[in-house]
């Protein structure tokens, strides 16, 4: 072999290991929190990893569960995870707090919050108006119950005639099993399927998801740190290509899709989160101002009338927000990929 054939062999292999050590780089790395557990609902984000959706776009993703006392917009916002999933009228509310602080809403999951209240019949709670005189176990730190305000005057409730009995998150659901409350606040997707899983017969017991009775508020987002977003705008873009297939992917499938989730939910029940998932899908993402328009994006009239309703159960210490202080369309898929079907 010539000197000048091996000079070449060696540039060559030099410039493979160039090129490999460049698409290496090119994988941007981006930590992504659940606002929960690895549930039901975390499917479209897990399946969007497990088949290479987010690799494909260049992106080196690491998805973690929620665990207490950590809350999803702090871990965004102080730039410990990129990105994240969360309530967005949460993230409105903290951004009021911390107006300078960098994260954004940049899609929505659900175009319906799962807010709801859980009565039984057999408690005589199968209307909103019956929860007049009856007690409602709501713990303080329930998003559903920081609606109730809303909720109550939505669907005409006097809420004077109502006794909030303040519970434990873990103990709302054995507390109206055992008949200690007539109702409580909490996640379509969470507190029903509990109670039924809990031995209560499915028809005592009464869904009132709370965007059946005029509450106009969206649900969860995708959010990312603003910086983050603004150094790296094609990887949030990636992203959420990546999200936008998973969704899609597991509306199709949802029994394939609970795959991803059951091997990473360290035992339970595969049936029990495929129910969650289902509700979530039925109720929250799957709506018809999706099918009308699409994944992901607002109606800016409804996003300000839901900001207005807010209003009703929080004390805003600064201007309400416009939609574009707290949502970001620029990064969304263009249209036609984010019609429903």
């Amino acid at each position: 072999m010539g000197v000048h054939h091996i000079a070449r062999s060696a540039l060559a292999g030099l410039g493979l290991a160039a090129l490999l050590a460049t698409g290496a780089a090119a994988q941007t790395k981006i930590g992504f929190t659940l606002d929960r557990g690895f549930d039901g609902p975390a499917a479209p984000f897990l399946l969007a990893l497990d088949k290479g959706y987010y690799k494909a776009e260049g992106l080196n993703v690491a998805i973690d569960a929620l665990r207490p006392p950590d809350e999803p917009i702090a871990r965004v916002a102080s730039g410990l995870y990129e990105m994240g999933v969360a309530d967005i009228n949460a993230l409105i509310k903290y951004r009021d707090a911390n107006p300078k602080q960098p994260v954004k809403a940049v899609f929505i999951v659900y175009n319906r919050p799962p807010y709801a209240v859980i009565g039984r019949k057999s408690r005589g709670t199968a209307s909103p108006k019956d929860l007049e005189g009856k007690r409602l176990g709501a713990p303080a730190a329930d998003p559903a119950y920081a609606v109730w305000p809303i909720f109550a005057k939505t669907s005409g409730i006097d809420a004077a005639k109502v006794e909030i009995v303040n519970v434990g998150l873990a103990v709302r659901v054995p507390m109206l099993a055992a008949g200690q409350v007539d109702a409580v606040t909490g996640l379509s997707f969470a507190s029903y399927v509990d109670l039924k899983d809990g031995g209560v017969p499915a028809d005592d017991i009464v869904l009132m998801n709370m965007a059946d009775y005029g509450v106009e508020l969206y649900g969860t987002a995708v959010i990312v740190n603003s910086k983050f977003a603004a150094e790296h705008p094609d990887a949030v873009k990636g992203f959420l290509r990546a999200v936008l297939k998973g969704i899609k992917e597991t509306v199709r499938q949802p029994a394939a899709a609970i795959e991803t989730v059951f091997k990473r939910s360290g035992g339970g029940s595969k049936a029990l989160e495929l129910e969650r998932l289902m509700i979530a899908i039925r109720q929250d993402i799957v709506t018809p101002e999706v099918k009308a328009n699409g994944y992901g994006g607002i109606d800016t009239a409804r996003f300000s009338r839901a900001v207005d309703q807010l209003a009703l159960a929080y004390t805003f210490k600064n201007a309400k927000p416009k939609p574009d202080d707290i949502f970001d369309s620029a990064y969304l898929p263009p249209p036609e990929q984010r019609r429903f079907r």
